[in-house]
C-alpha cells in the first residue's frame, strides 16, 4: 500500500497549479507564432508548460512516498538431539531406526506451518542432527544458552529437545538463567532401570607433582546391584615398557547401592608426564565394563637443581653448606674435591668453588666448560686461594693479596642492596656473628657488583666486600672473600637454637645465583602439558637473533610422535614476529614433539612431551536421568514424552495456542524526487515542448 504526504500543507498544491497557468498563458495565450500551421498548437504546448512548471513547482514541497509492506512470520521450532555416548547405550538396532524415521516425520509436519531448526548438542551446540552419539559430554545449560542466543530476538514458537537427561557439564537444567519464553518439549531417552554396575566413578588428583615428592590419589568406587560381591581395585604406572602395577586393595561391597572413597599415596619418581591406571576387576553380569578402569595423567615436574660443592680440600665449610642447602628439597647437592678422576662438572645446574683456585689448581680448563654452558658459581676465597687467578676469573671485585695473611672479619649488610631481601631479623643479628678468615690485601667492588656484605675488621666498619653478586660475561657469580661459614651455622644455634638465619642468608644467595634464565634462542612453549581429547594441540614458537630480537624469517618443523612411534609433521604459521601452530585434535596417549629450525648456519632444536587424557563422562553414569527432563518442561510450559511417541509432539506444538505466526509491518519513506519516472515525465514534457516549438519554426 502507497501513501502521498507532504512537509507542507498539501493545499500550497493550488499555487502550484495557478503557477504553472499563470507561466502557459503569459507564454502562449497572445502568441500568434503557430495560428497559420496549427491552430490547436498553442493548446496542446501551454497544457504542456502547465503540467512541467506545476509538477516542478509541487517537488519543492517535499512530497514524501510511504509504502506499507507486512510479512507473516511462521514461528521457530528449535528440534535439538543430545549426541553425547550415553543415548548410544540404549538407541541402537530397530530402536534406533525407528526413532531416526520418527524423528523425520517429526520434521516433516512440523515444517508445513513452522520454520524448523535442528541442533546437537553435547561438546557444543551445532547445527545439524546426524546421529553419531559421539559427543564426550552433555550441557544442557549450554543449550538453552544457546537456543536463547540464536532465536530470543525473533518468532520462537517451541523447542523439542530429545535426551536422556544425564549432563555432566554446566548446570542443572531447571535451574538454567537462560530467559527462554517457549514451551520446551522433552523426549524421554534411556533406560531409568538401574543395572548392575561397578565403576570407577572420579578420580581426584593434582595434575602437577614434583620430583621426588609424594602425591596421593582420591579414588571413588560406586557399584549398582552388585552387594556381596568382591573386587580389587588396583592402580598401574603405563610406560613404553607396559604396565607396572604399584597399589592393590580388595573392596567388600556391602550393598545393591554401594560408595566408597579410597586414598592411596603415591610416588613422583619419574619426570615428564605419567600416565595412572585406576581399574577395578570386572564382575559378572554387568551392563558395562568400560567404565571399571580410568586414566589419569600428572604432569611430574623436575624443578631439582644439582649443586656441587667442589673444594680443593676438606674442609668444615663444605659440611655446613652441604646441611643447609639439603634441606630444600630442590636442591641434589654433591661434594667433591678438584682431585677426584671422573669429575663431570657439566653435569651440574650451581657449583660452589671452595678454595679454588688454589697455587696447584687454576681452574683454567674447568672454568672453560662452565662458561661453556652458562653454570653459574659462587667462588669461596680463604687462606689456600690463589688471589691473582681468582682475579682473573670473575671481575666482581678487584683483589690485592697474596694470602699470606689473615684478618678476622664480621659481615654487616650493605643497605644499597636490592637484588634480593632478607628479612630484619638478618640485617639485626648478622653484625654479632662470629668473625671469620679473610685475607689480608686491598679488595674492592667493581660497577659490575652487588655488595651484600662488608667486612667489619674489629670494630671497624670498612667498604671493602665480603659477599658480593653480580655477573660475569653474563653468567650469575657470586664471591665470599672468607672462610669459616661453620662457625656463622654454630655460632646461629647457640645463640637461638635454630640455624634460620645461617639458612636463610645462604639459602638466599644461593637461590639467586642458581636461578635458571632462559637465554635459548629458539623455544617452543605449549600453554599445558596435559590436554583433552575433544581440544586442540597448539604451540607457540620464538626466535631471537644475536641481539636477543624477535625475528621469524626461517620455517619451523615440527614433528609430533605418538608411542606407537607413528609421527605427524607440521610447519609453524608466522604470527608477527614469533610462530604459531595448531596440531588439531590427537588422539589419547602420550607424544613427544621436535621443532627444528635452521638459523644463520645453526640447527636448532627444542624437544618436549605432552599427553592427551580421555575425557570418559558419558561412561560413569549408565541410567538415564527422566526427572531432569520432567523439570525443565514444567518450567518452561512444556511436555515430556518417550521416544515412540516422538511424532505426537507436532500435534501438541499445533494444539498450544501461544505458538501463533507473528505478523510484521514495516514502513518505507522515500521522497518523491527521488523516483525516476518523475524525472521522466519532465523530461518528456521539456522535451516535447521544445520539439514542436522547433518543429514549427520557433525557438
Amino acid at each position: 500500500m502507497l501513501d502521498l504526504s507532504f512537509q507542507y500543507p498539501a493545499w500550497f498544491l493550488i499555487f502550484c497549479a495557478l503557477l504553472g497557468l499563470g507561466y502557459a498563458l503569459l507564454l502562449y495565450y497572445r502568441d500568434t507564432t503557430f495560428r497559420d500551421q496549427a491552430p490547436k498548437l498553442n493548446r496542446w504546448l501551454g497544457l504542456m508548460r502547465w503540467l512541467s512548471v506545476t509538477f516542478l513547482s509541487a517537488l519543492l514541497l517535499s512530497p514524501l512516498l510511504k509504502s506499507y509492506f507486512t510479512e507473516t512470520k511462521k514461528p521457530i521450532v528449535v528440534l535439538a538431539q543430545d549426541q553425547s555416548e550415553s543415548i548410544a547405550s540404549d538407541l541402537q538396532g530397530e530402536a534406533f531406526e525407528r526413532y531416526k524415521q520418527d524423528w523425520a516425520s517429526l520434521k516433516n509436519a512440523l515444517s508445513e506451518d513452522y520454520e524448523v531448526h535442528e541442533l546437537a548438542f553435547g561438546d557444543q551446540v551445532r547445527e545439524g542432527v546426524d546421529f553419531t552419539f559421539t559427543d564426550k559430554v552433555s550441557n544442557f545449560s549450554e543449550l538453552l544458552r544457546g537456543v536463547y542466543d540464536l532465536y530470543g530476538g525473533q518468532n520462537l514458537g517451541a523447542v523439542v529437545l530429545a535426551s536422556d537427561g544425564i549432563y555432566n557439564e554446566g548446570s542443572n537444567p531447571a535451574y538454567s538463567d537462560a530467559p527462554l519464553s517457549a514451551p520446551v518439549y522433552t523426549v524421554a531417552l534411556g533406560d531409568t532401570t538401574p543395572k548392575k554396575d561397578l565403576l570407577v566413578k572420579r578420580v581426584f588428583h593434582n595434575k602437577i607433582a614434583y620430583l621426588g615428592d609424594k602425591f596421593t590419589l582420591q579414588i571413588d568406587l560406586a557399584a549398582t546391584n552388585l552387594a556381596g560381591k568382591q573386587t580389587v581395585v588396583t592402580v598401574s604406572k603405563s610406560s613404553d615398557s607396559g604396565l607396572k602395577q604399584l597399589q592393590s586393595i580388595p573392596v567388600n561391597l556391602s550393598g545393591n547401592d554401594f560408595f566408597t572413597t579410597k586414598e592411596i599415596q603415591l610416588d613422583a619418581d619419574q619426570a615428564g608426564v605419567v600416565s595412572y591406571i585406576i581399574s577395578a576387576a570386572v564382575l559378572p553380569g554387568e551392563a558395562s565394563t568400560s567404565n571399571n578402569r580410568r586414566e589419569i595423567f600428572i604432569d611430574v615436574l623436575d624443578a631439582r637443581q644439582k649443586i656441587l660443592l667442589l673444594a680443593n680440600s676438606p674442609h668444615p665449610d663444605l659440611s655446613a653448606l652441604k646441611t643447609t642447602l639439603e634441606s630444600n628439597k630442590n636442591y641434589q647437592v654433591s661434594t667433591a674435591y678438584i682431585n677426584d678422576p671422573g669429575l663431570d662438572i657439566l653435569k651440574y645446574d650451581f657449583v660452589v668453588l671452595h678454595n679454588l683456585p688454589s697455587s696447584t689448581n687454576d681452574l683454567t680448563g674447568l672454568l672453560n666448560k662452565m662458561n661453556e654452558k652458562r653454570i653459574p658459581r659462587l667462588f669461596i676465597a680463604g687462606m689456600q686461594t690463589a688471589y691473582p687467578a681468582l682475579g682473573r676469573a670473575q671481575s666482581l671485585v678487584s683483589l690485592q693479596s697474596d694470602g699470606s695473611q689473615s684478618d678476622e672479619v664480621q659481615g654487616r649488610v650493605s643497605p644499597q642492596f636490592a637484588a634480593f631481601s632478607l628479612s630484619p631479623r638478618v640485617l639485626e643479628e648478622l653484625p654479632k656473628f662470629n668473625p671469620m678468615t679473610s685475607a689480608f690485601g686491598n679488595f674492592g667492588a667493581t660497577p659490575q657488583a652487588q655488595v651484600l656484605l662488608r667486612k667489619r675488621i674489629g670494630k671497624v666498619d670498612t667498604d671493602q666486600p665480603l659477599l658480593a653478586v653480580g655477573e660475569t660475561n653474563g653468567i650469575k657469580t657470586g664471591i665470599l672473600l672468607g672462610e669459616g661459614l661453620w662457625r656463622w651455622r654454630l655460632f646461629d644455634f647457640l645463640q637461638h637454637q635454630n640455624h634460620e638465619i645461617f639458612d636463610e642468608l645462604v639459602g638466599k644467595t644461593v637461590q639467586y645465583l642458581s636461578l635458571k634464565e632462559d637465554k635459548r634462542k629458539f623455544r617452543v612453549t605449549l600453554d599445558k602439558n596435559i590436554f583433552n581429547e575433544n581440544e586442540p594441540v597448539s604451540f607457540g614458537g620464538e626466535l631471537y637473533n644475536d641481539n636477543y630480537e624477535l625475528t621469524n624469517d626461517p620455517d619451523v618443523a615440527m614433528s609430533i610422535r605418538n608411542r606407537d612411534g607413528k609421527e605427524f609433521t607440521y610447519t609453524f604459521n608466522k604470527l608477527g614476529k614469533a610462530y604459531t601452530l595448531n596440531a588439531g585434535i590427537l588422539p589419547v596417549g602420550p607424544y613427544n614433539y621436535k621443532a627444528t629450525v635452521n638459523f644463520n648456519g645453526q640447527n636448532l632444536v627444542y624437544e618436549g612431551r605432552f599427553s592427551v587424557q580421555p575425557i570418559e563422562l558419558e561412561l560413569f553414569e549408565t541410567t538415564a536421568n527422566h526427572s531432569v527432563l520432567r523439570q525443565l518442561s514444567a518450567k518452561f510450559g512444556g511436555e515430556t514424552v518417550f521416544a515412540p511417541q516422538l511424532a505426537s509432539i507436532a500435534d501438541k506444538i499445533k494444539a498450544n495456542e501461544t505458538v501463533k505466526p507473528v505478523m510484521y509491518q514495516t514502513t518505507q519513506t522515500n521522497p518523491l524526487i527521488n523516483l525516476k519516472w518523475i524525472f521522466a515525465l519532465l523530461a518528456l514534457l521539456l522535451a516535447g515542448e521544445w520539439f514542436l516549438r522547433r518543429y514549427f519554426g520557433a525557438y
